[in-house]
């Protein structure tokens, strides 16, 4: 398939894991990439390994406006266009119990995970209404239903009320807002933790955690015009997970109710 074949996206988090491999499965299908990250080394050596004529490495933190602003710019002046913006920047940045955490701390996991993607979209607006573009904001199952990581949680289901009321705003301007939200994904982040992903995949229906190219998958068909019709919508991609009781047992510690 050459879905996006003439086509530009913006990928953010894209070094590793899911951001990669939505660049890698863009960049296949025949688009433009550019890929942004914190990580510049890892930048440089993905957009060297799809080539100088299809791709851009820039480094971004997405909690700062002028660098997002500075990566935007870098893609239509390298390009002429931007047609997708994928929001993959966001993680779980808060360890603390929910009764812990700070108002500090709320607010960097806020802005990494949703004002990041917020300033992602406010910069590429006017460019993806020129090209009746799209915006495709990566959430997790978190977002959906109890799993824990209550900061977390909370940012990444305001990505899909973020993304519902674009779609609602900027559809009769023919842009597309939709989400992709993943379960348990082997990248990168779990490498800190041996074992965790043989334990986790018991949760999952289909046997498995999620890899990937999983989730890249389902970007490519949101970001396409496979999808035209499509927009304020949420695609889970999790094995399953969601179609049963929740295996996590979330209940506080027995200690909670002396501290209280």
């Amino acid at each position: 398939m050459r879905r996006f074949e003439g086509k530009v996206a913006l990928v953010t988090a894209a070094a590793q894991g899911i951001g990669r491999a939505v660049v890698r499965r863009i960049a296949a299908e025949g688009g433009a990439v550019v890929i942004t990250d914190l990580q510049e080394d890892a930048v440089a050596a993905l957009a060297e390994e799809i080539g100088a004529e299809h791709a851009l490495g820039v480094k971004v933190d997405v909690t700062s406006r002028p660098d997002v602003d500075a990566a935007v710019t870098a893609t239509v002046e390298r390009f002429g266009r931007l047609d997708l913006v994928v929001n993959n920047a966001g993680g779980c940045i808060v360890t603390t119990m929910p009764e812990d955490t700070s108002a500090e701390d709320w607010h960097r996991q806020l802005d990494f995970t949703l004002v990041g993607a917020a300033r992602c979209i406010q910069a590429a607006i006017p460019h993806l209404v020129k090209t009746r573009g799209n915006v495709v904001t990566i959430s997790s199952v978190n977002a959906i239903a109890a799993f824990g990581n209550v900061e977390y949680a909370a940012a990444k289901a305001g990505q899909i009320a973020m993304s519902q009321n674009y779609a609602a705003r900027y559809g009769p301007l023919g842009v597309r807002f939709n989400v992709v939200a993943p379960g348990t994904i082997r990248t990168p982040n779990w490498d800190d933790q041996p074992g965790a992903l043989d334990q986790l995949r018991a949760m999952y229906p289909l046997g498995r955690v999620g890899e990937p190219e999983d989730v890249a998958a389902a970007v490519a068909f949101l970001g396409s015009d496979d999808a035209a019709w499509i927009t304020g919508h949420t695609l889970p991609v999790e094995g399953g997970v969601l179609t049963g009781p929740n295996p996590i047992d979330l209940s506080p510690p027995d200690t909670l109710h002396e501290r209280l």
